[in-house]
């Protein structure tokens, strides 16, 4: 993929853009797009007093943190591209990083910069682009609401193990349980058409999750179960989910432990916290069949597909 795209680099490079423009004028316009649409950076001080932290509600450290992640990208792409459109003028040095995002954005990729600071991404760059918006006005919303939404988009969470976290000690603070002793269960709300119309309410405990995606399988809403993919059918969405909390639960042995990533590669790296930048977590569900068939098809879920 690497060299497919540096050989698309190459040629894009070296002659002209569309419509006979050149490749700075393609570059100063691609940028000049994806300038005007920014969101404004979260007002953090103001989402502090919204959200203040307090023992009952992780979820307000959730969104803080979230919103911060967000911001570092955001002004790393307002300093990056105000400066490479004053360059590509002339008016400031060409430095090799400004550089680079010149090159990103003339193939459609998304430039280093950006990629070091945004969640893990295999989009092309007009992809990413609205993704990143969509995440934004997520959390635009959650703000708005001053408290935690009913349903929420997990794909937009930038780190998704710390949500899942946060909502588990919820529930252990709420009874007063130790949170080691706390796990999951997974129930598919494959009633639900469209979770942001019909979740109106949170579940007394736990959360309600939307966004992902399975490969190598896909849920039958009719018969609540993994069935095989239809021809020609690669990903799949999944329905809503009501992730619980239970104390001491026994995981039920038939059900298939299913890999949810963020994105499709499936692969990653520990983190200091001991988390994964890909691996999420495992998700519990239904099948009638042997569990070894979707080990071996390689049946996973994802937060963010490719495209």
């Amino acid at each position: 993929a690497k060299l497919l795209t540096g050989m698309q680099s190459m040629v894009s490079l070296g002659g002209g853009g569309s419509g006979g423009q050149s490749a700075d004028e393609v570059m100063d316009d691609t940028a000049a797009s994806i300038q005007e649409r920014l969101p404004k950076i979260f007002l953090l001080d103001v989402i502090e007093m919204q959200f203040p932290t307090i023992y009952e509600e992780s979820m307000n450290t959730v969104v803080k943190q979230e919103c911060l992640r967000y911001n570092n990208l955001l002004s790393t792409m307002v300093s990056s591209l105000k400066d490479f459109r004053k360059a590509i003028k002339g008016l400031i040095v060409m430095t090799l990083d400004l550089e680079n995002v010149g090159k990103a954005m003339f193939v459609n990729a998304v430039p280093d910069m950006w990629d070091k600071k945004a969640p893990p991404s295999l989009k092309p760059l007009s992809s990413w682009y609205l993704d990143i918006l969509a995440r934004v006005q997520f959390f635009q919303t959650w703000i708005g609401l001053g408290r935690a939404p009913p349903v929420f988009w997990i794909s937009g969470i930038f780190f998704p193990q710390a949500f899942f976290t946060g909502a588990m000690q919820n529930f252990a603070r709420k009874y007063n349980e130790e949170i080691d002793l706390l796990s999951y269960s997974h129930k598919a709300l494959d009633n639900i058409v469209d979770p942001e119309k019909d979740l109106l309410k949170p579940p007394d405990n736990g959360v309600y999750i939307y966004g992902m995606f399975l490969e190598g399988c896909r849920y039958d809403t009719t018969t609540h179960q993994l069935e095989d993919s239809r021809p020609k059918e690669l990903y799949t969405s999944l329905p809503s989910f009501w992730f619980h909390p239970i104390k001491n639960r026994v995981p039920d042995p038939t059900d298939y432990r299913c890999p949810c990533y963020k994105i499709t590669s499936r692969k990653g790296v520990l983190l200091t916290t001991g988390h994964s930048t890909n691996f999420v977590l495992y998700i519990e569900m239904k099948t009638n069949k042997d569990t070894s068939k979707w080990i071996k098809a390689g049946a996973a879920a994802f937060l963010a597909l490719k495209f």
